[in-house]
């Protein structure tokens, strides 16, 4: 296994065990995050936003992960199945009260001096709100 695919490997291995600052020490200062469907925000620090508010209203677990890399290890991507439920609404989405979802998605990164320096994440959002029962 190349130092790409591992790295990506620690990133859902310490995703998954809610090990936040193992987490962002993955990440490069500038990391650019792709939300699915939405904008591009910009720096761990936002980044560490993003993962407060969707730990209020998510409970995540990434499984049947696939990790690609380019050659050159400046690339990688991962397929998977997301496992979560609905804890708490979050704005501009339905009622949260405890749904279940099973949901492929995708993500890409580039990678940096041994870091995570951008990752774009794709689901199906209208798939999750059938799960959810919007």
């Amino acid at each position: 296994m190349n130092p790409s695919t591992q790295l990506i490997e620690r990133y859902y291995a310490a995703f998954n065990a809610a090990e936040w600052e193992t987490f962002f020490g993955l990440l490069t200062e500038d990391v650019a995050h792709d939300i699915n469907q939405g904008a591009r925000e910009s720096g761990k620090a936002a980044f560490r936003d993003f993962i407060a508010r969707m730990n209020r209203s998510y409970r995540e677990q990434i499984v049947d992960i696939v990790i690609m890399s380019n050659a050159d290890g400046s690339r990688a991507a991962a397929e998977y199945v997301v496992l979560g439920t609905y804890l708490a609404t979050d704005e501009g989405l339905p009622e949260a009260h405890g749904q279940t979802y099973r949901l492929p998605g995708g993500a890409f990164f580039d990678i940096r001096d041994g870091k995570v320096a951008r990752v774009t994440n794709y689901y199906n959002l209208e798939d999750w709100l059938r799960q959810v029962g919007a």
